[in-house]
């Protein structure tokens, strides 16, 4: 069984969190890293993927960024998503080599691993055709964004457990028109806390990947 380190990262700026990828994935492309998961949460910020309409931004990006809304660019697949605190945001750096040689089956995988967790608090949630990531109804509770190159995974998931969901208003969420967003504690009634849910997804993670996840202290990656 393949083991994966779990490193807790706390809250990070969308771009330090892209640097940081970038060094690991580059790191374990050369077999000088393990395959690891950074937990962390954003600061609010809008990152465009490869395949993103500007025109999904539903607002002037300088006017954004001056209240506080980073805006961004990535190399992950799919269009226009958000990022922010209450937000649960896990990037494997993962060797898929030791998994599935299938970007079909990984994208699945963090879907699933979504959903496991949704189960986890009684919510029904589900894929719905063409559309990344997982759905309760029209409302959108996690998304799906990857980068794979040499067949090591950079990005990945954002599941949303209590994020300000106003903020989701400011883009067509992935370029889909009239979709809205969710969160587990809106669809709960009641406060989650992140750290709880970071756990359940840790599990659920093992479950899917069929690997043995290791809480791992940020040294993994700093030192």
């Amino acid at each position: 069984m393949r083991e994966v380190r779990w490193i807790p990262l706390g809250r990070v700026r969308f771009r330090e969190a892209l640097e940081l990828q970038r060094r690991l994935h580059s790191l374990r492309r050369r077999g000088e890293l393990p395959d690891l998961v950074l937990s962390l949460e954003h600061e609010p910020v809008i990152t465009l993927g490869r395949s993103a309409d500007p025109r999904h931004i539903l607002g002037d990006p300088v006017a954004l960024q001056a209240s506080g809304v980073e805006v961004a660019e990535a190399e992950r697949g799919g269009d226009v998503t958000y990022h922010g605190p209450g937000q649960l945001v896990l990037y494997p750096i993962l060797d898929l080599r030791g998994f599935e040689r299938s970007i079909k089956w990984y994208v699945w995988a963090l879907e699933e691993v979504m959903l496991r967790v949704a189960a986890d608090y009684g919510i029904r949630a589900g894929r719905l055709p063409g559309r990344p990531g997982i759905w309760v109804g029209n409302g959108k509770l996690g998304a799906v964004g990857v980068y794979v190159r040499g067949w090591v995974t950079m990005h990945g998931l954002a599941l949303n457990v209590a994020p300000n969901l106003d903020h989701f208003r400011l883009i067509v969420p992935c370029g889909i028109h009239g979709a809205e967003a969710t969160s587990i504690a809106a669809l709960l009634g009641r406060e989650v806390p992140l750290e709880e849910v970071d756990e359940r997804a840790r599990d659920a993670f093992a479950r899917v990947f069929g690997a043995r996840v290791a809480p791992a202290d940020v040294e993994v990656v700093t030192g």
